[in-house]
């Protein structure tokens, strides 16, 4: 019997331990009176919408050198916390947020609110919210990531290192069925959308995307998408970076090449290496737990537990490291492994105590694999020791575990 398996099994049989004595019942020691029940909302409200548990604290926290909002009013993004996070659903309330392009929220009526799509289309159409939702629909769950994403030895947590990530189930109408309604001419290549914040964020993306698995989204995790998601509208592009997400979607115009908009400052590239690296999410993973800020009781079994994605397609491999890098074991896929989406993975691990070094990497279904930050610096000519990855950040991010069980940012 390998070790992984004998750890598990001592450890599973010190927990049927402690259930066998919390069955006989858990008394309040002497002196001691039960905690009341807490009912922090009126009932009403509970009733009406529901809450979680004082005991549950994670947070959305603002991304390192930024408050949120600043003395502008604007609100910078803001990070889910993976840390705590369990499954590859984000809970609404928790996912990231980008920076929104004014100085506020849009709060967008929904019966006011008009989609148009023009531009290179023999009919040129305009729905209503509600028109939306009486054409067929599609539920598919896909991840979202900002480009400033990135691995920094500055950061602490995996929080602050991959919290602009988040997952959901979107609804929506295929933006394919939109397009064939309104007949997109043969000289048409691109389209570009349009959100109806208060400076007009655009994006332009190739024709051959928005006919295949881009969606027109009203619903996320089965309710309304949420205001700071871009209610009543919004663009899902799924595998490319954030920007193309467009939020408050209000137009499509279908064109017959690219074109620069305000969401192209500081995401056009001059070197073809870079942007081809930089709009979609090259296949990308990292452990949650343990990981940093996190401290472990001692040594034993533990399940190493992660996310990993990518914006190719499916993750098919996740491999785990304990040691540096120098050898690498394959992780257990935990459940359905779906295209353009968080995956969560876990790993069976006895730690003898001592100093180490975790890590994990990702192959997806086209067979690309997560690099390495030497393997990046090397690809790009560039100094390791002050790397900054050029284009999306997709490298193995390492923790490493002291031996008192503190763990940290082993880029530091």
């Amino acid at each position: 019997m390998d070790s992984n398996r004998s750890g598990r099994r001592r450890f599973l049989q010190q927990g049927a331990a402690l259930v066998g004595l919390a069955a006989g019942g858990v008394r309040p020691a002497s002196g001691q009176t039960p905690v009341p029940e807490a009912h922090p909302k009126d009932i009403k409200e509970l009733i009406a919408y529901g809450d979680r548990s004082r005991f549950v604290t994670s947070i959305r926290v603002p991304t390192a050198g930024r408050t949120s909002p600043d003395a502008f009013g604007l609100t910078f993004h803001v990070l889910t916390p993976l840390q705590d996070s369990v499954g590859i659903i984000t809970p609404s309330s928790l996912h990231y947020v980008g920076t929104h392009r004014g100085s506020y929220v849009p709060d967008i009526d929904p019966r006011e609110h008009r989609f148009m799509i023009h531009g290179m289309v023999d009919r040129p159409l305009t729905f209503t919210v509600e028109e939306l939702k009486r054409l067929p629909y599609v539920s598919r769950i896909h991840f979202l990531e900002c480009i400033g994403n990135r691995a920094n030895p500055t950061h602490k947590t995996v929080q602050e290192t991959h919290g602009m990530t988040s997952c959901a189930e979107w609804t929506g109408v295929p933006l394919s069925l939109l397009l064939k309604e309104a007949g997109v001419q043969n000289a048409a290549s691109w389209i570009v959308a349009e959100g109806a914040e208060e400076v007009k964020g655009a994006s332009s993306i190739p024709l051959a995307k928005a006919m295949d698995d881009c969606l027109v989204c009203y619903g996320q995790n089965g309710e309304a998408v949420r205001p700071q998601q871009g209610f009543p509208l919004r663009l899902i592009v799924p595998g490319f970076e954030g920007i193309y997400q467009t939020k408050y979607l209000r137009r499509i115009k279908v064109v017959d090449r690219y074109y620069m908009t305000y969401n192209d400052y500081g995401h056009i590239q001059p070197d073809p290496k870079v942007t081809a690296l930089t709009v979609q999410i090259g296949p990308k993973s990292v452990i949650t737990f343990p990981s940093g800020g996190q401290q472990l009781p001692g040594r034993g079994f533990y399940e190493i537990t992660g996310l990993a994605w990518s914006g190719g397609g499916a993750v098919r491999k996740v491999e785990v490291s304990t040691d540096g890098g120098r050898s690498w074991k394959d992780a257990e896929i935990r459940g359905t492994a779906y295209r353009m989406a968080h995956t969560r993975f876990g790993f069976h691990w006895n730690w003898d105590g001592k100093e180490c070094v975790l890590q994990s990497r990702c192959t997806d279904e086209l067979g690309t694999v997560q690099p390495t930050r030497a393997q990046v610096a090397k690809f790009f000519n560039l100094p390791l020791d002050k790397l900054r990855v050029p284009g999306a950040d997709n490298t193995v991010q390492p923790w490493r575990v002291d031996s008192d069980g503190s763990v940290h940012n082993a880029l530091s």
